[in-house]
């Protein structure tokens, strides 16, 4: 019979947390912030052009380097962030501790990831950028919105059945 460690038993109760431990509760319009920084984050991605279907399309076709110099610079500031945070003991700016669980891999994080370039390589969208591009009159994508929708509920119901 195989003993589980203390470090397993505590990367699984990391893992099954899923929701923000957070006790703090504010008024409605703190929310005001975090609309301002989305209007912004939209703007920006507009500016850029990382929610063209064209520039998305040129990606996945390799014909420009546009959107991996975008995403390779996010992975690169988000490599140094996490070190940071880690490093320095970092807290929120509650003063919360930021607690990053290690994460262990898994086959379903392949499938997973071919799923997600599938689908965004079909639509011209990920979920990032989708009310951007609503935003900016590309009405269709509401259909594509409404997939992931549906998607993120269905993750949902069978989450408990799919492995993990």
């Amino acid at each position: 019979m195989i003993q589980n460690s203390d470090a397993d038993l505590k990367l699984r109760e990391l893992d099954a947390m899923c929701v923000n431990e957070s006790k703090l509760t504010h008024k409605w319009y703190y929310n005001v912030k975090y609309l301002a920084v989305g209007i912004l984050f939209g703007i920006v991605f507009v500016k850029a052009e990382i929610i063209s279907w064209f520039r998305i399309q040129e990606m996945f076709r390799l014909q420009s380097f546009h959107m991996y110099g975008v995403i390779g610079s996010a992975v690169l500031i988000g490599i140094i962030s996490v070190w940071l945070i880690k490093k320095f003991n970092l807290k929120s700016i509650y003063g919360e501790p930021i607690v990053i669980a290690p994460k262990k891999f898994d086959k379903g994080q392949i499938y997973g990831g071919l799923l997600f370039g599938l689908g965004w390589a079909i639509t011209g969208s990920c979920p990032g950028p989708l009310f951007a591009q609503i935003g900016t009159g590309a009405t269709v994508v509401i259909v594509t919105l409404l997939s992931a929708i549906a998607g993120t509920w269905t993750y949902g119901y069978f989450r408990e059945k799919l492995p993990h």
